[in-house]
């Protein structure tokens, strides 16, 4: 029987916002397979870094579950889970806030040596993971505000990769650095991937930088997907309102500027109580206030939630 390297299972994460309690997740169930990179795109807000960091237990989910090889990691007591961290990491989005200024970069990328394996010799694997990000080994004793943003991003993905893991979740790794430069860190992290055979969840906003990345694409509103399958069927069929104003937001050389929606997000906290899309949506119909879609299959390994599809 197939398992898969990852599945989440009615996964959700709710926060307390005052005296009111905010879904930033709602029920969600995802499988991602080895070697793909699925890419979990949406607008800022939306709920995409809270699946990543609660997939991961960087949050602590308010129900659901999760399994990584079969496992359940999410009923894991802290010591197993310390163990199941070398098979999982992240990539965080601004490389000027997730590198400790006070240390080196030798010391950043021996740090989870020194806690996972103490008895390895660490300054070879250090050396190591500089050759991998294409950074020269003589900036072991240079600090993180001696770097380009471009070049603090290499050293995140360096100490990433420091345990050999199998699964990362790359949460908007380009979003903060310049057009220039997302490029160059895209391709590495596609050439990571091939060299490594990591698998990805790949977090962004950027859907022209998806297309190049993404196998599958799942995409997000209000805390829950509304569209999940092959990148390209989703880049050129789309078949959710939401994705299609999506992708119409992308500006083109012969249309430099993007449709926009023409109506704000509502609020986290008070929700739509039909399709959550539906305050927003250009073709919304009386059941789509009534009623909330379940994700049906429009197209084999398609999926969406509207009412419009079926």
């Amino acid at each position: 029987m197939y398992t898969p390297l990852l599945h989440i299972e009615k996964l959700e994460k709710s926060f307390r916002v005052g005296k009111q309690t905010l879904q930033a997740l709602k029920p969600t169930t995802l499988t991602i397979r080895s070697g793909e990179t699925l890419a979990l795109v949406g607008e800022s807000g939306c709920g995409k870094s809270t699946l990543g960091r609660t997939l991961l237990r960087l949050y602590e989910p308010t129900g659901g579950k999760v399994f990584f090889k079969g496992c359940e990691i999410t009923a894991l007591s802290p010591r197993e889970l310390k163990a199941m961290r070398r098979h999982m990491q992240i990539i965080f989005q601004d490389p000027f806030s997730s590198l400790n200024p006070r240390m080196t970069i030798g010391d950043i990328l021996a740090e989870p040596l020194k806690i996972h394996l103490p008895k390895s010799p660490h300054q070879k694997r250090v050396f190591e993971l500089l050759d991998l990000v294409n950074l020269p080994k003589n900036c072991i004793g240079r600090f993180p505000h001696e770097f380009s943003g471009g070049q603090r991003q290499r050293i995140v993905i360096a100490r990433a990769l420091a345990l050999s893991p199998e699964f990362i979740v790359c949460d908007e790794p380009i979003s903060a650095l310049d057009v220039s430069i997302q490029a160059q860190i895209a391709n590495l992290l596609l050439t990571l991937q091939k060299e490594l055979k990591l698998t990805y969840l790949f977090i962004a906003h950027d859907l022209a930088m998806v297309k190049v990345l993404a196998n599958r694409i799942a995409v997000m509103y209000l805390g829950e997907i509304v569209e999940i399958g092959p990148a390209e069927e989703i880049l050129t069929h789309p078949k959710h309102p939401y994705t299609q104003l999506l992708l119409s937001s992308i500006p083109e050389l012969n249309n430099p500027t993007p449709s926009l929606f023409s109506f704000e997000p509502p609020s986290p906290l008070k929700p739509p109580s039909g399709c959550p899309f539906s305050t927003r949506c250009p073709k919304a119909g009386l059941q789509c206030f009534q009623k909330k879609p379940c994700l049906e299959e429009v197209a084999p390994g398609h999926s969406a939630a509207c009412f419009l599809l079926y």
